[in-house]
């Protein structure tokens, strides 16, 4: 695997998220559509990478380590998260969180969606050698509506990276996809990554 090693990476691991997870994490269960606990995406079900396949670390429990940017102060300790790779500098993050009843998820969702409807301003407060800019792309028709949207962040030293995010529920289910590159919004896989939400959102479960 190959893991990017530059200034402030803590800050956009999450537009290049390639590590696995981390030797000392928990597993989790899989999940299956019958065992009351959400699935996770395949690696195949993710957006086609032209000359690789995906790869996909174990179910775990817990926050992500790194926190993806801008969502990652919102996820609590009893999130569980799925790293995916490929074999170049793409790689993508599913978090998901069962929350006590669907009002409490109905608003840890907008939570989130807040923090990445303020995502370049903040970004670039935090960190400014950073330019970040955003797009919204807009809601998806699936179970209780899935909200998509793109992050390209710009480093002082050159580095230009696309990173997509999309916050689903279904009931007291919420899941966020991450998928990031180095690139611009040119290079996002828009269309590719709306069909992955969907998918992602039809099997919590």
């Amino acid at each position: 695997m190959y893991v990017r090693a530059r200034r402030v990476r803590l800050a956009v691991a999450a537009l290049a998220a390639v590590a696995g997870v981390a030797a000392t994490a928990v597993p989790a269960a899989a999940g299956t559509a019958d065992s009351g606990t959400p699935r996770f995406l395949a690696p195949d079900e993710l957006p086609p990478h032209p000359t690789s396949a995906w790869y996909a670390g174990d179910v775990t429990a817990g926050q992500p380590d790194p926190l993806p940017i801008c969502v990652g102060d919102a996820l609590p300790s009893i999130s569980s998260h799925r790293r995916y790779w490929t074999e170049y500098d793409t790689g993508a993050l599913q978090v998901t969180v069962v929350e006590r009843d669907a009002q409490r998820a109905k608003e840890f969702a907008a939570l989130l969606r807040k923090d990445l409807a303020d995502c370049a301003k903040n970004l670039m407060k935090k960190y400014p050698d950073i330019t970040a800019t955003q797009k919204y792309y807009g809601k998806l028709n699936v179970e209780e509506g899935a909200h998509v949207y793109g992050i390209h962040t710009v480093a002082e030293w050159g580095a230009s990276d696309i990173g997509l995010f999309s916050v689903g529920r279904d009931g007291r289910t919420v899941t966020v996809v991450q998928w990031g590159q180095m690139g611009t919004f040119q290079h996002a896989q828009v269309a590719d990554f709306k069909k992955t939400t969907v998918t992602a959102v039809d099997k919590l479960y």
